[in-house]
């Protein structure tokens, strides 16, 4: 773990505008906490007034939304529940419930059999998290600290995204001052008071975590068709932007090497589907605000109808999170390993299915250690973008 000391040169304000964009990835949500000690470390007292997460990224956006106290503390906190997480504080792991759930979608699927209660529709059983959200917000379901950290001016706006399972329509939830909604035909938004369940909904990973009802429907992960997920951020006032990926950047060489042998096991065809949901639009979207951001400069201010480029700063681990998971595998939970295994884990270097749901402590840790030397070695560019005024 890094030691170096803050130093504290955050006496310049910051610019009303800073938005942070905490993506999906399910585990490898421990890799942004790791940043954000990193930032706090250099700049303690930077807030960020805008936030937005999606999947993990919403449980570590709300946890900053609510945080009374300092940024430095929240990061801290946040490390702590990180660092500690097992598998059993995130979803049931004992054999018969994974056997149970295994069975029932088993006779669902292979021989239309039964019928999947609200409490069968994942594979696992996620009321831990939800009790885990409860203890660590300090609530049952409602979380007042937003609406404190709003009135005190410590927070503008938070939004966390979610699908409408019966539309597919992107919905992000949003909480503020002075906020104007939007909608589109696939993504719209609703000002609303946050709760847990909101938090649970967009961290219901498709098929593994069960979906969640928030009024009167059901609501999933909001990285299954969340095209810009830039967006919510822009429209909740952004006009400069952290945004902070769990997908390594491969060079070439290592987009083209194989990671598997053979016939690619369900778990290498899982994990191609997943980065696919949750990382590869991330990179995707912010290629699109630079190619536009590039086009404004070139335009003057009264050519541009209205549009403004957007500072965005990309943070991505400088470390393959995938390949990483792999080393803590032979310590995961036995009949946890047995089903992982069975799907394929052991047969491709970079089992990138496995590390979205290693909610191990050692694993984490080490996701929020590299977090942490990324954001140190990258201080400079995050100071530059937090004191910024802006492109205009």
């Amino acid at each position: 773990m890094p030691t170096q000391q803050s130093d504290n040169t955050t006496s310049e304000p910051v610019a009303p505008g800073l938005g942070i964009v905490l993506t999906g990835g399910g585990a490898r949500g421990a890799y942004q906490v790791g940043v954000l000690r990193g930032i706090a470390r250099h700049l303690p007292d930077l807030r960020f007034p805008i936030i937005t997460g999606t999947s993990a990224g919403a449980i570590n956006a709300i946890y900053l939304a609510a945080h009374p106290g300092s940024p430095t503390e929240a990061a801290e906190d946040l490390c702590r529940l990180w660092g500690k997480l097992e598998f059993s504080d995130v979803f049931r792991v004992d054999f018969w419930s994974l056997a149970r759930s295994a069975f029932r979608w088993t006779s669902r699927l292979g021989f239309g059999i039964g019928t999947l209660s609200s409490r069968t529709l994942g594979l696992l059983d996620t009321e831990p998290l939800r009790q885990l959200l409860r203890r660590e917000l300090g609530t049952t379901n409602n979380i007042p600290n937003i609406a404190s950290n709003i009135a005190d001016g410590k927070l503008d706006a938070v939004g966390l995204m979610t699908v409408k399972y019966a539309t597919g329509q992107t919905l992000s939830w949003i909480q503020g001052r002075d906020i104007e909604t939007w909608e589109r035909p696939a993504r719209r938004s609703l000002e609303t008071e946050l709760t847990v369940e909101h938090v649970m909904a967009s961290a219901a990973l498709p098929f593994m975590f069960p979906a969640v009802q928030l009024e009167g429907e059901w609501f999933g992960d909001g990285g299954i068709r969340m095209a810009a997920p830039l967006s919510p951020a822009l429209h909740l006032g952004a006009n400069r932007i952290l945004a902070v990926s769990n997908q390594y950047p491969r060079s070439q060489k290592e987009a083209d090497q194989a990671t598997s042998k053979f016939y690619p096991p369900p778990a290498k065809i899982a994990g191609n589907l997943l980065n696919a949901i949750f990382l590869d639009v991330l990179d995707q979207d912010v290629e699109r605000l630079e190619r536009l951001n590039r086009l404004l400069r070139k335009l003057p201010p009264e050519d541009r109808e209205g549009m403004k480029p957007v500072d965005i700063l990309m943070m991505r681990p400088s470390e393959d999170l995938g390949r990483l998971s792999a080393q803590y595998e032979p310590r995961l939970p036995k009949s946890f390993r047995f089903l992982t295994r069975n799907l394929g884990t052991r047969e491709t270097d970079s089992p990138d299915s496995l590390s979205l749901l290693m909610f191990q402590g050692d694993y984490m840790k080490r996701l929020i250690e590299v977090g942490e030397r990324d954001a140190e070695s990258r201080i400079d560019e995050i100071r530059a973008l937090a004191h910024s005024p802006g492109t205009a």
